[in-house]
């Protein structure tokens, strides 16, 4: 059976098209979901080193100031910021460097999906993240305010 002119090439030129139109969501999917895990990696670490700083801390007061720069150091890590009431500590007990006590630092925020126009509606296309880690503090330490 003899071709014609017109099919020649023809074959290649589909699997190019259906190579991109196939390649190009999955490549786009596969990023979204690098960003969020790596958003996730980061509120792990930002809550563990948070309650870890906390309990080591002399003080209530003195151990939430080092508990949110021992967040940020550890979201900066991840390329990620701290932001304005992500990050929560609570005590199971007065005052709150008790020992024995727990220590529940919590950290919450969301991220957007990547390479998105701006027009899109934020609260639609964003996925919540949140972390918590408990902490207990040592029986053999002093109480401190």
């Amino acid at each position: 059976m003899k071709r014609t002119a017109r099919d020649d090439g023809a074959a290649m030129v589909e699997f190019l098209m259906l190579a991109v139109v196939l390649t190009v969501p999955l490549v786009y999917v596969l990023l979204a979901v690098f960003d969020v895990q790596r958003s996730a990696y980061g509120a792990n670490a930002a809550a563990r080193e948070s309650a870890r700083v906390f309990i080591r801390s002399d003080s209530t007061a003195d151990g939430q100031a080092k508990a949110r720069a021992a967040a940020a150091v550890a979201l900066a890590d991840h390329g990620l910021d701290l932001d304005d009431g992500s990050l929560s500590i609570s005590c199971s007990s007065s005052p709150c460097l008790t020992p024995g006590g727990e220590i529940l630092v919590r950290y919450r925020t969301t991220v957007g999906l990547p390479y998105l126009p701006s027009f899109f509606p934020g609260g639609l296309l964003r996925i919540p993240i949140s972390a918590e880690h408990t902490q207990i503090v040592d029986r053999y330490s002093e109480v401190r305010p």
